[in-house]
């Protein structure tokens, strides 16, 4: 049975990340020096270090977590491990895609943490600050919060923007739309309807300056076939074809991350473990609501890295 590999999204960002996997692998360290001469600051520093509120910025956090889960790649690396050899299939969660596509080799590190970069300076600055939101919507049926999108938006943007599964759809666009789609789910049923503290309305629409920034920016970059077949965010469907990744993340920017479909094609397609590899333990949790047949895992720590070489040998 298949293993893949999944690489974590904005939420997962915690001060001092990575530091462990630093301190007990040269190649993982070697990764934070990477990033850090790429964007030409220490971004090393905030990560360990903080302060949160910086960290937690889109522009910072994008990069940062990034760097994180291919620190932890190279820890594995280092002892032998084979991403090609070992792995199905890799995925990653809104910018945690473009961490897989670092770890498959589709784009350098460097070009990674630069293109997150300008990625997130590009979505911040797509919608006036305030001007946009999201809310997490627990517990109603997804035609039910599309329809509750639709009501809402009267001629503005109200769309899901992230289907995580386990009964959780987030949603995004303008403040008031998303305001009244929340009240009008729980007026549906939901069991809860929760305005998000995000910076701006993520994977909606309003992005589209975003996208075609993107856009510009991928076509600058080397891009490679990657080692291991890549599941878009926006297709749910692998591919190894750069060119049709690189439009897959344009479309990425402003469309909806599919993370529910995601895990049931994997489970689907053969894949019993799923690793997710980086900060934090939020796809771990968001798998086993999906499917629960499917095992979990992470490697994020260096004893992670230990316990995941031991049972991938």
């Amino acid at each position: 049975m298949a293993v893949a590999f999944t690489f974590p999204g904005q939420g997962s960002q915690a001060v001092g990340m990575g530091k462990d996997l630093a301190d007990a692998f040269p190649e993982s360290r070697k990764i934070f020096e990477e990033v850090d001469d790429a964007l030409g600051e220490n971004l090393s520093k905030l990560i360990w270090e903080g302060p949160e509120e910086t960290l937690t910025l889109t522009a910072n956090a994008q990069p940062a977590l990034m760097a994180v889960s291919l620190a932890a790649i190279r820890a594995l690396e280092s002892r032998g491990f084979s991403l090609k050899d070992k792995v199905a299939y890799v995925a990653g969660h809104s910018l945690g895609e473009y961490s897989a596509l670092a770890a498959a080799g589709f784009v350098s590190v460097a070009d990674a943490a630069r293109l997150l970069r300008i990625r997130g300076n590009a979505m911040q600055a797509a919608v006036p600050a305030g001007e946009g939101a999201m809310a997490a919507i627990i517990g109603l049926e997804q035609a039910d919060v599309e329809a509750a999108c639709a009501e809402a938006a009267k001629g503005s943007v109200c769309q899901i923007a992230n289907d995580n599964g386990g009964g959780q759809l987030v949603i995004s666009g303008a403040r008031a739309a998303v305001e009244l789609a929340a009240k009008l789910c729980t007026e549906k049923g939901a069991k809860r309807a929760l305005m998000l503290q995000v910076s701006a309305p993520f994977h909606s629409a309003l992005m589209t300056p975003a996208a075609e920034i993107m856009r510009e920016a991928l076509a600058g970059v080397t891009k490679n076939a990657p080692s291991v077949p890549v599941v878009s965010n926006v297709s749910v469907t692998p591919s190894s074809d750069p060119d049709a990744i690189a439009r897959r993340l344009v479309e990425q920017v402003t469309g909806r991350v599919r993370w529910r479909e995601t895990v049931e094609w994997f489970g689907a397609n053969g894949v019993a473990t799923l690793y997710e590899v980086g900060a934090g333990k939020v796809l771990s949790g968001l798998a086993r609501r999906i499917n629960r047949e499917i095992a979990t895992g992470a490697v994020g720590t260096a004893a992670d890295v230990e316990a995941a070489l031991a049972a991938l040998a």
